[in-house]
């Protein structure tokens, strides 16, 4: 903007008729030279290599392949369809709207795409307007013709240290702003993963232990009513007090069982609540075996790249340290920025915007760090150090997550195997209470066996419902392992910055 008096103003400032066009011209080609002409001093980004072997160990190889008629291995199924069980889905359904965690990962999402769009602005001009009134008063003993009074009026448009991006210091650290706000959302659907995983993995908790004190009272019946034909024996003299005692102590076991199994399903219960962000009104029901779909594919561990958000959002972080390498590079050029402004400039209002009022300025400036005391060095030593961070970090993301693939295929190969080893241990304690009993009642053997093949029978029933459950949790935590199906979530490619300019709209 310019002020003026009633003096005239000297010849530099007046405005030629084609001052004004000059000023656009010359904005114009400085815009072409700061956005299109700018070169990236950032290092060429190249992926690291896989610090995991190219298949999967040995344990878990015959259960990576064994499923010919699962999901495919490019594309993992949604989790409507991986969980079809429809209490647990509606309970998924409320923890993606409710829960707590989630609701912070996209107020992270918004901070970091907030901050993608202050760093696209820094690569546009900011014009602003402006208007101002300006009234002078200079006493005569100052001037030699006597005291002063001016007014001036004034309007225009500014643009003030514009930084014409030559070594791509700007691009650069726009270009790390956009991959962490790739990161960020990679993060949230990382979170949307972990929060279904959660919700299945809690949800067949609670099954488990409805099954097992479904189990216990149905036991504390049985032995409630062996223990009134006991009393009925005793009082006849057909059995010793002994006897009759043994057979209490399994009544209270059973009944010591249950209470502690209600305890453990209202606990169960608040970690629910807290996961689907209200208390959860579920009805009891017996662990199914048909709540989780059973066969997916694992694949090849390189394929955890594309499919693992906790990855991808590593590896945008990665990326962003790179830019930052660059933008740190950039310190150590020239910087040059524009200052300009055109408007218009008047002493009296009326005569504001007549002919030869307007005026313009543009003003170019250039600064080369001579000396820093190190501080250019050290923030590029310091990018480096960020950037070797973010590669082990990805690394180590890429280990976690092949473990846990690892992990998830061996236990559900073997888990398997073990609830057909206690399925068969299941039959042969039943049988053996069964002749326990007989063998009492024909007077062959003391209660004691029976108390010990009682026991025995119940622990073993406890324990194979135990470990379905087991079975289940493996296939939730392999569907979790090989990032889920969250493909109506994630974009199939990363979306350029045009793409978040449109998903953003206008910045206000």
């Amino acid at each position: 903007m310019f002020s003026s008096s009633h003096s005239r103003p000297p010849p530099a400032t007046r405005r030629s008729p084609r001052s004004g066009t000059g000023f656009a011209l010359a904005v114009v080609l400085a815009a072409a030279l700061g956005v299109g002409g700018c070169i990236s001093l950032a290092p060429s980004y190249v992926r690291p290599a896989l610090p995991v072997p190219d298949t999967w160990s040995a344990d878990s190889s015959a259960a990576a392949t064994s499923s010919s008629d699962g999901p495919s291995t490019t594309v993992q199924p949604d989790w409507r369809s991986y969980f079809p069980d429809a209490q647990l889905q509606a309970l998924i359904e409320q923890a993606l709207s409710a829960n707590r965690d989630l609701r912070i990962a996209v107020r992270r999402v918004e901070q970091a795409r907030a901050t993608y769009g202050i760093r696209r602005a820094d690569t546009l001009p900011t014009i602003a307007a402006a208007g101002a009134y300006v009234h002078l008063h200079a006493p005569g003993v100052l001037l030699p013709g006597g005291s002063l009074d001016a007014d001036a009026y004034q309007v225009g448009l500014t643009e003030s240290n514009w930084e014409l991006d030559f070594w791509g210091r700007v691009r650069n650290l726009k270009d790390a702003a956009l991959e962490e706000y790739l990161a960020s959302d990679a993060a949230r659907r990382a979170a949307t993963l972990s929060v279904i995983a959660n919700v299945a993995d809690n949800y067949l908790l609670l099954r488990e232990l409805d099954e097992r004190i479904a189990v216990a009272r149905e036991t504390i019946a049985s032995r409630s009513e062996s223990l009134r034909i006991f009393r009925r024996r005793f009082e006849v003299g057909a059995i010793s007090k002994l006897d009759l005692r043994q057979s209490e102590i399994l009544l209270q076991q059973a009944q010591a069982l249950v209470a502690q199994l209600e305890q453990s399903r209202a606990t169960q219960a608040h970690a629910l609540a807290v996961l689907v962000g209200a208390p959860a009104q579920l009805q009891s029901a017996p662990l199914a075996d048909a709540s989780v779909y059973p066969d997916l594919q694992a694949g090849l561990p390189s394929s955890l790249l594309e499919r693992r958000p906790d990855i991808v959002a590593a590896e945008h972080r990665l990326r962003a340290a790179n830019a930052n390498i660059g933008a740190a590079r950039a310190a150590f050029f020239p910087r040059v920025t524009l200052t300009g402004a055109v408007g218009s400039t008047s002493t009296d209002l009326h005569s504001l915007f007549a002919s030869g009022s307007g005026a313009w300025i543009f003003t170019p400036n250039i600064s080369l760090p001579i000396f820093d005391a190190g501080r250019n060095r050290s923030n590029l030593e310091l990018a480096r150090a960020r950037e070797g961070e973010a590669v082990a970090q990805y690394e180590k993301t890429i280990q976690e997550a092949f473990r846990d693939v690892a992990d998830a295929l061996s236990a559900r190969e073997w888990l398997a195997a073990q609830v057909q080893a206690e399925t068969d241990t299941l039959a042969a304690q039943s049988e053996r209470a069964r002749l326990a009993r007989l063998r009492y009642d024909n007077g062959a053997t003391p209660f004691l066996e029976v108390l010990d093949a009682q026991r025995d029978l119940l622990n073993a029933r406890q324990q194979l419902i135990q470990t379905r459950r087991a079975l289940l949790s493996s296939r939730v935590a392999l569907y979790a392992a090989l990032g889920g199906g969250v493909q109506d979530e994630q974009p199939a490619a990363t979306p350029s910055a045009a793409d978040i300019t449109h998903q953003q709209g206008p910045l206000p």
